[in-house]
């Protein structure tokens, strides 16, 4: 029966306690930062600083010639699938087997030609300005070019 009183009293005072109203503190805002102005000091280590060293002239590296015959660009890239969309140079045939490279800003990489499509219809060579799907090894972007090489 103690325990019971003793529960009791122990609950009502939690109620009572949770019934009083609790005061709001009020918000303090950080006193304003004043600037400093400017002393001969400051303005002595401003101007005691070296002056910046001229940069030597550098002179671009050298072009590295293309690794073939350019024959075409890339215009699409399905990367679920590893194929990409090329759209063929003017004057230009590729067939299954030849050696390619695709080169773009951030892609480099060379293969075999191993299926070339058209309109989901496999075929062994595509003629001047074809758009064409090529199985691809790497990922390929858009604007890289394709070169053939022997």
């Amino acid at each position: 029966m103690a325990k019971a009183k003793k529960a009791k009293k122990a609950k009502k005072a939690k109620k009572a306690a949770s019934t009083l109203k609790r005061r709001k503190l009020k918000a303090v805002k950080p006193a304003p930062r004043k600037k400093k102005k400017a002393t001969r000091k400051t303005a002595r280590r401003v101007s005691a600083k070296p002056a910046p060293k001229p940069l030597a002239p550098q002179s671009p590296a050298p072009a590295a010639p293309p690794p073939g015959d350019r024959v075409g660009v890339v215009t699409h890239y399905f990367g679920d699938l590893s194929v990409a969309v090329v759209k063929l140079d003017p004057a230009t045939i590729l067939r299954v087997g030849d050696n390619i490279h695709i080169k773009g800003h951030t892609s480099d990489f060379s293969q075999r030609v191993e299926s070339l499509q058209i309109g989901h219809a496999s075929v062994n060579e595509v003629g001047p300005d074809d758009d064409f799907g090529l199985k691809v090894v790497d990922h390929a972007r858009e604007h890289d070019v394709v070169y053939r090489v022997k």
